[in-house]
């Protein structure tokens, strides 16, 4: 598989595996599954694995210390999460110290390649428009990120426990540019890379998303980019294969893909392969995580990846679908 270097980090190869699809969050699957998943993407190349103990209250990172038993090796790198919403204050650097910990005890590891803040960066005293119930669970204001996120992540650069540190790049378009413009800016962003922009059920703000700004604006200053939602949560595929409400982002964004599957028929390729190649192709984008959950979706990711990028013809028909 292709391998780039990740903003001065370590290279890393053009697909990560996610973990939410091994976590069981994307879908059934079994643990055993799984563990044979993880094996088969480091067999075909994959040495990227992007881990959260919310993917299935800690199965995802349980599923990778099950996977390596005996050690990883050097070649691996891991990312995990930690989701602080409201806490605040010196109350923040513990929340971080003790995530971690239980993370690294269940992935049978010592430190972390990259430690991301899981949920979004939000102006202060902002109230989302589509998530206001959950704000307080799944964001943090901006002051409390630059006081007190960035040093405790710091601090843990420096114990040598994380290489690296990043942020979820889903928020308000101009909260998203600030931290990734500041001095003191995330080594990594996740941020949404797919054929229709569509944060689908992630999105907490009403304004037109610009995630394309927001790699570009990566990109200028050096901060590596992982791709994420690349076939929309399953909207980009041929069947959403677990239930969703009739009026959700991911059933209106799979309604609104209908012509660009009918194109995929026409190249005679899948709507869920189609989608990885366009997202690979994506200008910007240093990998693209996987929602896969099983060794048959995973493969069809590996054919895509194997694939020279797509032509800026094809490009260009793909977007009229959607336009």
């Amino acid at each position: 598989m292709n391998r780039q270097n990740f903003a001065g980090l370590f290279d890393v190869s053009r697909l990560t595996l996610g973990g939410g699809g091994i976590g069981q969050v994307w879908g059934e699957t079994s643990q055993e599954e799984a563990i044979a998943t993880v094996h088969s993407a480091y067999e075909q190349g994959i040495n990227f694995f992007d881990l959260a103990p919310l993917y299935g209250r800690g199965e995802a990172e349980t599923v990778m210390g099950l996977a390596f038993p005996n050690g990883y090796p050097d070649e691996v790198h891991i990312t995990t999460k930690c989701m602080l919403g409201a806490t605040k204050g010196p109350l923040v650097e513990q929340a971080l110290f003790d995530s971690l910990d239980m993370s690294l005890a269940r992935m049978k590891r010592d430190s972390v390649d990259v430690f991301i803040l899981h949920g979004y960066v939000i102006p202060d005293n902002w109230t989302s428009p589509l998530r206001g119930d959950l704000i307080d669970r799944i964001a943090v204001e901006w002051t409390t990120y630059c006081n007190h996120v960035i040093p405790a992540f710091e601090n843990l650069k420096s114990s040598g426990r994380i290489s690296a540190w990043g942020i979820t790049a889903a928020s308000t378009q101009v909260t998203n540019l600030d931290a990734i413009e500041s001095v003191q800016h995330p080594d990594v962003v996740q941020c949404i890379t797919n054929l229709i922009d569509s944060p689908g059920s992630m999105a907490i703000t009403n304004e037109p998303p610009d995630p394309r700004g927001v790699i570009a604006a990566a990109k200028h200053n050096n901060v590596g980019v992982m791709g994420i939602r690349a076939v929309a949560a399953g909207s980009l595929t041929g069947r959403i294969d677990r239930s969703v409400k009739e009026n959700s982002a991911e059933a209106l964004d799979f309604d609104r893909a209908g012509r660009f599957r009918q194109l995929a028929a026409d190249l005679h390729t899948t709507p869920a392969k189609l989608a990885h190649q366009y997202a690979l192709t994506m200008d910007g984008v240093d990998t693209v995580v996987l929602g896969v959950k099983n060794r048959a979706e995973l493969l069809e990711c590996i054919e895509a990846e194997a694939q020279a990028n797509l032509s800026a013809e094809v490009v260009a028909l793909i977007d009229q679908t959607v336009a």
